[in-house]
């Protein structure tokens, strides 16, 4: 029986022998010994020891039956028991595996419940992408980050600043749009209001920027276009961010910095033109004129000069035209010009000036016209002008002061070339609005050089009057060894030759439009009236030729140095 019946506990589940071992029931089954035979062997015996009584008598089987029942019953009873036993461990296993079935159903309702919610929440998923599809970039359209918030209402200004501020106007714009072609959307009008704070505390952030910028300007010993550069081009983006959303802050702001930066350039100029005026400058009166006596020519310097130097050569140009040839573009700076001892002439120092004016005024315009480029072009010039007016002024009045009362024609004129010079420069770098401050000078200094000029004919036609007496007068100029009788060259022809050598040097290219051909004309005349008034002072008509032909060979021999002779100067 044993081996059976542990036969029996393999075939059960493992949870259920667990089971039973765990509630005792098998824990120690009696033992029966049936002589190594099955229950269906020992069965059979007793149907054939059956079978066998009745061929062999009963009365024999029987007892034969009731003597080994009789040695067996024990072993009966313990089967007996074992079989309750087993009835016992079955029906707790029945009992087991209802309830496990019951679980089991339970289980699988829950699963197909939770395959019905897997089925509903796959459907809303569905829904929910396609929804997601057509309304996503619509919503992503006027969404804004927090990230974005954050950086515009609490972040300092710097690249992803500018980068958070120009997707809120993006936003700003589509929302705009938005409203416009879907009025009364609610998703629309809940970030309005939210748009509305943002974009002004963005504006609160830029003014504040922008005004501690115009206060470091006014700093001393600051250099203004560092802080153009870095402080103001390179966050351009915010005065055109303040132009569309709030233009009458951001015109209260360009003319807070109109006004510190007409305060900055007229006072850096005016210190500068105080350090040029300390400069020594040759001056050419009108004593120093082609008629004038030899004697009452002298030259002089300013009156806060203290050496008193010789006095240069007024009609003779010679290393004065490397100032047009030079390709230093840089000015003197203040603190050499006040240090320089050495003496110049006029066009030094407005050649410096207006050349540091010229850089500053192309700087300033530029960086105008790229800042306030939400502005129109008038508006930018007009800005422009205001910035830079009264530094212009202060210009043409050095000007004014260092060619009022001189006589130096090719001063006057390099002057004048310099200016060209100026005007050529500011076209190539496309700075239109300085072109009222060149034309002004020009009005300065032209009608000057004509003065010059006439103030040299008006010497030579004083120089030769119409008397024998003033003739000879004219010839004593020649030095006090010649006599009326010399056929040398005058120094008057030599400095006449000598100013048109100039002149026509600094006039190679000139126009037709220029009045140095109409001067020239008449200072020819007047020069050649002048030796020919001489010339009959002369004895004999051989004399008399030989002194025409001495004098004009060294205009010719003087004037020949010039490689090249505009047209328009040429005589008709």
């Amino acid at each position: 029986m044993a081996p059976h019946y542990d036969n029996l506990l393999s075939r059960l589940p493992p949870t259920i022998s667990q089971i039973l071992n765990r509630e005792g029931k098998v824990q120690n089954p009696p033992t029966i010994d049936f002589g190594g035979q099955t229950l269906q062997e020992l069965a059979q015996g007793h149907q054939g020891v059956e079978k066998t009584g009745h061929h062999g008598g009963k009365d024999e089987n029987r007892a034969n039956s009731v003597e080994k029942y009789e040695k067996e019953k024990d072993t009966f009873e313990d089967l007996h028991k074992s079989i309750l036993g087993c009835d016992d461990v079955l029906k707790s296993v029945e009992l087991y595996l209802t309830s496990f079935q019951t679980d089991l159903g339970v289980v699988s309702a829950e699963i197909e419940s939770l395959q019905s919610r897997s089925t509903a929440l796959n459907q809303k998923l569905d829904n929910r992408k396609a929804v997601e599809r057509v309304l996503g970039p619509m919503v992503e359209e006027f969404s804004i980050s927090p990230a974005i918030v954050r950086k515009i209402s609490e972040g300092t200004i710097d690249d992803a600043w500018i980068a958070s501020l120009a997707e809120l106007e993006h936003r700003s714009k589509t929302v705009e749009t938005k409203a416009k072609e879907q009025p009364n959307t609610k998703a629309i009008e809940d970030a309005k209001p939210l748009l509305r704070n943002l974009i002004s505390r963005a504006l609160e952030v830029i003014r504040d920027y922008l005004v501690a910028q115009i206060k470091a300007l006014r700093s001393p010993n600051i250099n203004a276009q560092i802080i153009q550069r870095q402080s103001f081009l390179r966050y351009k983006a915010l005065y055109a961010f303040l132009a569309r959303h709030h233009p009458t802050l951001a015109e209260e702001i360009g003319q807070a910095y109109i006004n510190t930066m007409r305060w900055y350039y007229l006072t850096h100029f005016t210190r500068y033109q105080k350090a040029l005026e300390k400069m020594k400058i040759f001056v050419i009166e009108k004593q120093d004129v082609l008629g004038a006596d030899e004697s009452a020519r002298k030259g002089n310097l300013l009156p806060s000069s203290k050496a008193a130097l010789s006095a240069p050569d007024a009609f003779n140009l010679g290393r004065r035209l490397d100032l047009l040839k030079t390709t230093n573009e840089t000015a003197l700076a203040s603190y050499l010009a006040e240090e320089n001892k050495t003496t110049h002439h006029l066009e030094v120092p407005f050649r410096n000036f207006n050349l540091a004016l010229v850089d500053n005024a192309s700087a300033e315009f530029s960086f105008m016209a790229e800042f306030f480029a939400p502005d129109s072009f008038h508006r930018i010039s007009r800005r422009f002008s205001d910035v830079f007016g009264p530094t212009f002024a202060l210009g043409q009045a050095l000007t004014r002061s260092l060619v009022e009362g001189t006589a130096d024609g090719l001063g006057v004129l390099m002057c004048v070339r310099l200016n060209q010079r100026f005007a050529f420069e500011l076209q190539r770098r496309r700075v239109p609005a300085v072109e009222s401050y060149v034309n002004g000078t020009n009005m300065l200094l032209w009608p000057r050089f004509q003065m010059v000029m006439d103030l040299h004919c008006d010497s030579l036609r004083r120089a030769t009057s119409s008397t024998p007496r003033g003739a000879a007068s004219a010839l004593s100029l020649s030095g006090p060894a010649s006599t009326a009788q010399s056929a040398a060259p005058l120094p008057t022809t030599q400095r006449f030759a000598q100013l048109l050598q100039g002149i026509l040097a600094l006039s190679s290219e000139a126009g037709d439009d220029e009045p140095v051909s109409s001067s020239l004309g008449r200072l020819r005349n007047d020069f050649e009236a002048f030796l020919t008034k001489l010339s009959k002072a002369v004895g004999d008509s051989r004399r008399r030729e030989r002194f025409l032909f001495n004098n004009y060979s060294l205009v010719l021999t003087i004037i020949e140095a010039c490689h090249s002779i505009s047209p328009w100067l040429l005589p008709p």
